[in-house]
């Protein structure tokens, strides 16, 4: 006796390859080594971001040059994640500090080049009195204890006696005993007027008012200082001469140093 054979249909064929298929990639999926999975197995695009586990791209994961700057997000590289010294004066683009970026007190005399400030640089009002030197004090007001005052005088005229006055261009201290008083002919000196210097820097020591006599006509008797004329501000003197003659002359130097 025969038995029927069964009939193959499309429906039974397909049922057939896809169980196959099935069963043998879950064998083929769990029976996968460890490590066999390599990059050329790997479809491009395959690693997404989400993919990534956190912390996996680690700094020796990166190519030198691979991270650019328009790989960095905003805000990415903190001044914390700079190195010392990593900004060098190369790095920084033209115009790239600015004064907001300056912190007060940064820039301190030491940092200026000579000539760095002209004249155009400075502001309105910035050079106040207490921003001048000591040489410049006279300036202010008063001549500085030690320093010294110069000029020049000339008496003369038909006149025996002829009386003049010197005013300083700057007053002495206030209040300081007046200068005294000392009148030196040609040529001479002494232990409070040492002279003139050169061809026209009188000398005197502190608290000294020097008067030099540097020329003086024939009929010149002598050179006076008017009493009572000596203060903080200038000197009177007067000058006689032998006879009334309009050729009568004398003239010369004075120096005045603050005690």
């Amino acid at each position: 006796m025969r038995f029927p054979r069964p009939q193959l249909s499309y429906s039974n064929v397909i049922a057939t390859i896809a169980l196959f298929v099935a069963l043998g990639g879950a064998a083929v999926a769990a029976g996968l080594p460890k490590n066999s999975v390599g990059a050329n197995q790997l479809k491009r695009n395959a690693v997404t971001t989400a993919k990534l586990k956190r912390g996996a791209v680690t700094a020796g994961k990166i190519a030198p040059k691979a991270v650019v700057a328009g790989k960095l997000g905003a805000n990415a590289v903190l001044p914390g994640n700079l190195g010392k010294g990593i900004i060098t004066t190369d790095k920084l683009s033209d115009a790239a500090v600015i004064a907001s970026k300056i912190k007060n007190g940064v820039i301190t005399t030491n940092k200026l080049n000579n000539g760095a400030v002209t004249t155009a640089k400075l502001g309105d009002k910035s050079v106040t009195a207490g921003k001048l030197a000591d040489g410049l004090a006279p300036l202010l007001g008063t001549l500085k204890s030690g320093q010294t005052l110069r000029g020049v005088f000339a008496l003369g005229g038909e006149d025996k006696i002829t009386p003049g006055s010197v005013s300083y261009q700057f007053p002495l201290l206030n209040p300081p005993a007046a200068p005294k008083e000392n009148v030196l002919d040609v040529g001479k000196t002494s232990a409070n007027c040492p002279g003139i210097t050169g061809t026209s820097t009188p000398q005197a020591n502190p608290g000294q008012l020097c008067v030099y006599i540097t020329t003086k006509s024939a009929e010149f008797e002598g050179l006076e200082f008017i009493d009572g004329t000596t203060n903080r501000l200038g000197f009177g003197l007067t000058a006689g001469f032998k006879l009334a003659d309009p050729a009568n002359l004398v003239y010369g130097q004075w120096a005045v140093t603050a005690p």
